[in-house]
This record gives structure tokens, C-alpha cells and sequence, in this order.
């Protein structure tokens, strides 16, 4: 039983919000919950794919360090500003979008003029504040889809030469917490369980990025597996499951056998006949066969065929 690495399972899943999750899987071979759980958090954290502004263009600024007139903020500070909005990109093509906002007051993500494509979903973020009630702003932002981090010097050259390049932070994963704690199932104590804690920024749900970080080792390891393949083990709790199944479903057949001939309601004359023959209980009976049962005193075929109604009626 030792020498199996039996197959673990997603056991139970806690949704504390939309942007959090805690996900409790077991059993796991021992020392497996650090294997595993380190390996889910380094790929949830950066492979996870995500949506972020990678470039963008505001009309009167021809560099990060100018000032708008008009507007309370500088660019480098609409820049830091613009890396909070968050997307949701159907699809996988750069989306282009603008920013059209006259009169005085805050500017935020839902200003953005999106499209089909493309969904905002934090729309009170602050963008910029216009102080100036006859200030026109126009920004044009670079949406795009990514893993993982990605630098201004990678995203440079894919830019028109107007654009200001940003860099980009696509992982929609902000925080994964993991623990290690015991468990057992049946007589085997040396069992790992791991419950893994997910917040994501609200652009994909905590369990579908669970899914493609597992989906992701799946793919790495299968290519690194080749053509050897592994019998796939039996999972723990389902075999102790059914094992408690087949005990419990013992216990009962044990008691049914148990059920005295006094409680079977057949004629006095038929119970006093087996009684008289010391046939107590359903488990007595079934230790002699028909023609045992005939020789019984006081025992007849009419008894007989009493008997075999009453346990056929007992599916018996």
C-alpha cells in the first residue's frame, strides 16, 4: 500500500467573494503538499493569462514628463494610474481604445470607450483630474493580452513611434497563501492535505484560474513525461468510501441474519416447530438445507413453503 503515490482530489472548495477562494485537496502522497503547492503558486503568480495597458498617447504630451494643462496630474502619474485599470479582452488581438473626457472633475476607467472586445472592470478607477472647466483630455491606451510580467524594452517595438510604452503586469492573480497539514484515510497516517488560498483582481474568477495553472503543469509535464505512462492509482477516499459502503451494507446483512423466527410472523405452528428444533434466528435457518428442514419434527412440506414466502418477502 506504501509503494503506491495514489491520485489526490479537489475535495472542497470555500468561495469567500468573487475575487476569493480556498481550495482544499487531498490526499496527497507524503510531502506532495509542498511539491504541489509550490508549484500551483509560482504558476498561478505568473502564468496565469491576464489583460493590461502596454501604451498610450495623450493629446498636448509628447513625452512621460510633461504636464497637461489643465489637468491636476503630470503623465508619469496618469501612467502609474492607467496600470490599475483592469480588462477582460475577449479575444487575443491589441485593442486600441480612446478617452474622451471636457469639463472639470475626475476622469475614470469609465470613460474608456470600449468595444465588444473588450470590458472594463473596474470603472470608479481614477484616471486623471481635470481642474480647468474648459479642458478637453484625449488619451488613446494600448490594450493587450499577456503572461506574466512584460518590460518596456519587449513591448517597445511593437509600438507606433507616438506611443508611449508602459510596462505591463498581465498576471490577474494578486496574492496565493498555501498550508501543509496532516491527514489520514483509513489505517494510513502519513497523508498530506493542501488548502490553497487564491485572490485574483476580479478579471477572471478564482477557481477558473485554479483550473488553467493546473491545466498548464499538466501540459509541461506531459511533454516532459513522453511515452511512459503510469498506472493510475485508485483515489483514497472514494476506495474508502465504498469499503465503508461494503462494511455498512455488512453490518446490515448481519443483522438481518440475526432477526429471531419470533419476529418473522410466520404461524405459531411453524415457530414452534423450528423452535422446538433450536432454529432461533434467519441465520439458523439458512445452515440447513431443504430436505434438513423437512426432517425437522413437526416440520412439513406446508411449513417449508411458508418459510421460503416469508424470506422471498424479505428478498432473502
Amino acid at each position: 500500500m506504501s509503494n503506491i503515490i495514489h491520485t489526490a482530489g479537489l475535495v472542497k472548495v470555500e468561495d469567500h467573494s468573487e475575487v476569493s477562494a480556498t481550495f482544499t485537496i487531498e490526499p496527497l502522497h507524503n510531502g506532495y503538499g509542498m511539491t504541489l503547492g509550490n508549484s500551483l503558486r509560482r504558476v498561478l503568480l505568473s502564468s496565469i493569462s491576464g489583460a493590461a495597458i502596454t501604451a498610450f498617447k495623450i493629446e498636448g504630451a509628447t513625452h512621460e514628463f510633461t504636464d497637461i494643462k489643465g489637468v491636476k496630474e503630470d503623465v508619469v502619474d496618469i501612467m502609474l494610474n492607467l496600470k490599475g485599470v483592469k480588462f477582460k479582452i475577449y479575444g487575443t488581438e491589441p485593442q486600441t481604445l480612446r478617452i474622451v473626457k471636457s469639463g472639470s472633475g475626475p476622469i475614470t476607467a469609465k470613460d474608456i470607450e470600449t468595444n465588444a472586445d473588450v470590458e472594463v472592470i473596474n470603472p470608479n478607477h481614477v484616471i486623471a483630474t481635470i481642474d480647468d472647466p474648459k479642458t478637453k483630455f484625449v488619451a488613446d491606451i494600448v490594450v493587450e493580452v499577456g503572461r506574466g510580467y512584460r518590460t518596456i524594452e519587449e513591448g517597445t517595438a511593437k509600438k507606433a513611434s507616438d506611443m508611449i510604452a508602459i510596462d505591463a503586469i498581465f498576471s490577474p492573480v494578486l496574492r496565493v497563501r498555501y498550508r501543509v497539514e496532516n491527514t489520514r484515510v483509513g489505517q494510513i497516517t502519513d497523508l498530506d492535505k493542501l488548502i490553497i488560498t487564491i485572490n485574483t483582481d476580479g478579471t477572471i474568477t478564482p477557481s477558473d484560474a485554479f483550473e488553467e495553472a493546473s491545466a498548464i503543469l499538466v501540459n509541461q509535464y506531459s511533454a516532459l513525461a513522453g511515452k511512459t505512462k503510469i498506472e493510475e492509482s485508485p483515489n483514497l477516499l472514494e476506495t474508502e468510501l465504498l469499503n465503508n459502503e461494503s462494511n455498512a451494507e455488512s453490518t446490515e446483512d448481519v443483522s438481518i441474519l440475526n432477526t429471531s423466527i419470533e419476529d418473522l410472523n410466520l404461524s405459531a405452528r411453524t415457530t414452534n416447530a423450528l423452535i422446538n428444533n433450536e432454529i432461533y434466528t434467519i441465520k439458523d435457518l439458512f445452515s440447513l438445507n431443504d430436505a434438513e428442514l423437512k426432517d425437522l419434527k413437526g416440520f412439513g412440506s406446508k411449513a417449508l413453503d411458508e418459510v421460503k414466502d416469508k424470506l422471498a418477502e424479505l428478498e432473502l
